[in-house]
């Protein structure tokens, strides 16, 4: 496998990366991007200079997964959005592949954190359904995955949760923030 650049003049990639997209959300976020077209969007949105936007590559060239960044923050900080691996090939250690490789490149660019969000929309989490408001924290030191949420996954490349927007997607349903440094420490705080 090989991570590279999108480039605006890769067509036959950008392709199949919004296809990739499509299919990746279309089980448990059907209205992330229900079409081509809207992940074509996605796609183009990020390919700006300032943006990170990378492609995995099997052994025959195809697109298998894809990944992007938004600076914030001036740079300090990075939102990893998206990250979507085609369907067949998920659990084979793409996506792993690309959040470490996205790790590299945000360092790289002198940010400090990655920060994402992770909607619960479809009950996969015990953080849907419910009243966080009523102790956000008591919910979050709690929560338990249901249905292969990928805030476990997120976990085990080292993101932590740093909060919750409740009902953030409708009534009782949650976005979970997460967030990791990928610099050391240099200095006590």
């Amino acid at each position: 496998m090989q991570i590279v650049d999108l480039k605006r003049e890769d067509g036959v990639y950008i392709q199949q990366a919004a296809q990739i997209l499509v299919d990746a959300f279309k089980a448990d976020w059907p209205d992330a991007w229900p079409d081509v077209d809207s992940a074509l969007e996605e796609i183009q949105e990020m390919l700006t200079e300032d943006h990170i936007c990378r492609v995995a590559l099997d052994a025959e060239g195809l697109v298998v997964g894809w990944i992007g960044g938004i600076p914030e923050y001036d740079g300090n900080v990075w939102e990893l959005h998206p990250l979507a691996v085609a369907p067949k090939k998920q659990g084979q250690g793409i996506g792993r592949a690309l959040v470490m490789d996205f790790e590299q490149q945000v360092a790289a660019r002198g940010g400090i954190t990655i920060m994402l969000g992770s909607d619960d929309e479809t009950d996969m989490t015990s953080l849907s359904g419910v009243d966080l408001y009523t102790d956000v924290w008591e919910h979050i030191t709690n929560i338990q995955n249901k249905r292969w949420h990928p805030f476990t996954f997120y976990q085990k490349m080292g993101f932590v949760i740093v909060g919750v927007i409740p009902d953030a997607n409708g009534f009782g349903k949650p976005d979970i923030l997460m967030a990791k440094r990928v610099v050391p420490q240099n200095k006590k705080l």
